[in-house]
């Protein structure tokens, strides 16, 4: 079964500082056009999206460089409010192995989840290729750099 996670692109939030998306239509048939025609106008990082290494590291990969695997599979969706520590993040890993073989690589965090530095540790060591969460940032918003860079090295 496959479960869609997308956020609605206009109407999600987005990052402070990061432009809003903008739909610009081109062309219009009620205006006289033979097509239909939109253009899209939007930062990477807005909506659902993923963080490639190349987002934090100078000569990281970047998203076209990674595999689908890494996204596609068993995952495990636990729901968390407020900051993850490492002992939670061990916890979500023992549920995820016990809910289905292969889930621990890829993990979806419901709620306003904060992952902390210590908890990233846990998941790269852990051997995870996704975090995913429904924050605009997957560290702390105002100091994001060290939980990326711990994942993302990873």
């Amino acid at each position: 079964m496959l479960y869609d996670i997308t956020q609605p692109l206009f109407s999600c939030e987005v990052f402070p500082g990061d432009p809003a998306p903008e739909r610009i239509v081109m062309q219009q048939m009620e205006q006289g056009s033979l097509y239909n025609l939109t253009a899209l106008k939007l930062c990477a990082h807005n909506g659902t999206h993923v963080d490639a290494p190349r987002h934090f590291i100078r000569d990281g990969k970047g998203i076209d460089e990674i595999p689908l695997e890494k996204f596609i599979g068993p995952c495990y969706v636990i729901p968390h409010e407020g900051d993850v520590s490492a002992a939670d993040a061990q916890a979500m890993l023992t549920k995820a192995r016990a809910a289905h073989p292969g889930a621990e690589k890829r993990l979806l965090i419901a709620g306003k989840a904060v992952v902390t530095e210590e908890a990233a540790r846990v998941f790269a060591e852990a051997g995870c290729w996704l975090v995913g969460n429904e924050s605009q940032t997957v560290g702390p918003e105002d100091a994001p750099m060290a939980v990326h860079l711990i994942l993302l090295r990873a």
